[in-house]
């Protein structure tokens, strides 16, 4: 199971991502810093500036700040001093600015908001978050999309959930309402209850998955790691609204329009499951909303440009640029 598991789950290869990612890191820096100027200006032709603008606005909102005495020049970044992942990430980011600019960053699952402006991959859905600044951070995990050519009508009419409960209350709140349910295939991959748990099920690839209307996409640390690949499909995410957002902007997500949204507590998932079972014209169309939300985030030198632009605002409101 595992070695077939990993060979066909549907999500990014890791080898492909830190052999390419390893062999940019070798290139000079010199060579990047360069074709800053150059890079910019041709973005500013090739890609919508409203669009541009309104995602690094949306990312990048601190006040003015100047960051605290110490804070780390961006050529001290090491390999060795932090995941690899995000190492890589960001490198690709700053690499192109002078090394001895300063920043502020904080890699992994954040949840804590930052005092002075910070380069995160996550941040909370509250209003004083603006000092947690988003780049694309382990996106080889994250940012996984799928083209989907099984139509909502011909999928199992059931409501999915496979993931690792550990010490997430929510999901084991679900997996104790839905387990068992007719209507539902729960299953926890990595079971903290014991082999006999009701709740332990094999992993499922991401093509298996596909094969369900429903699929329920649950915070983990932070956000929910499946949304992006089930909200490029023609499955439908089922979730609460979400709490925390990375570079998805999963807090612009529109429930009844990218998603369905269900309450905290999952009382009405059922329920909402059989509107939706009688109005597949509207399962269709929030499909094609959801495909079109992942859409933006395909072109992947269009995505490194709205980075270098929100490290440049960044470096401009830490007043350094």
């Amino acid at each position: 199971m595992g070695i077939g598991y990993a060979l066909h789950s549907g999500k990014n290869s890791k080898a492909g991502y830190y052999l390419k990612s390893g062999f940019r890191d070798f290139l000079p820096d010199a060579l990047f810093r360069s074709r800053l100027e150059a890079e910019l200006e041709r973005g500013l032709r090739l890609y919508d500036p409203g669009e541009v603008d309104d995602r690094v606005d949306y990312y990048c909102h601190p006040h003015p700040t100047p960051l605290p005495d110490g804070s780390p020049a961006m050529g001290s970044l090491r390999r060795r001093d932090h995941r690899s992942a995000y190492y890589f990430d960001s490198r690709d980011i700053v690499r192109w600015f002078d090394p001895g600019l300063r920043w502020q960053f904080l890699f992994g699952d954040v949840r804590d908001i930052p005092a002075v402006p910070t380069v995160v991959k996550s941040r909370n859905l509250t209003p004083d978050n603006g000092n947690a600044v988003l780049l694309k951070l382990n996106r080889c995990i994250h940012f996984v999309f799928v083209r989907d050519r099984m139509e909502w009508e011909a999928k199992k009419p059931v409501v999915l959930f496979r993931g690792h409960i550990g010490s997430r209350e929510n999901r084991r709140r679900f997996c104790e309402l839905y387990a068992g349910h007719p209507r539902a295939d729960v299953g926890d991959t990595r079971a903290v209850y014991g082999p006999d748990s009701p709740f332990s099920k094999p992993k499922l690839t991401i093509a298996e998955q596909l094969r369900y209307r429903y699929i329920m996409s649950l915070e983990g640390n932070d956000v929910a790691t499946n949304l992006k690949w089930i909200l490029s499909s023609r499955s439908l995410a089922v979730m609460p609204r979400p709490t925390c957002e990375t570079w998805f902007m999963e807090g612009r997500l529109q429930p009844g329009v990218h998603y369905i949204e269900v309450r905290p507590d999952y009382a009405d998932l059922m329920e909402q499951v059989a509107y939706y079972d009688a109005h597949p014209d509207l399962c269709r169309q929030m499909a094609d909303a959801a495909n079109a939300w992942c859409d933006q985030f395909r072109d992947a030198r269009r995505e490194r440009y709205i980075g270098l632009r929100v490290m440049q605002r960044y470096l401009q409101l830490t007043g350094q640029l």
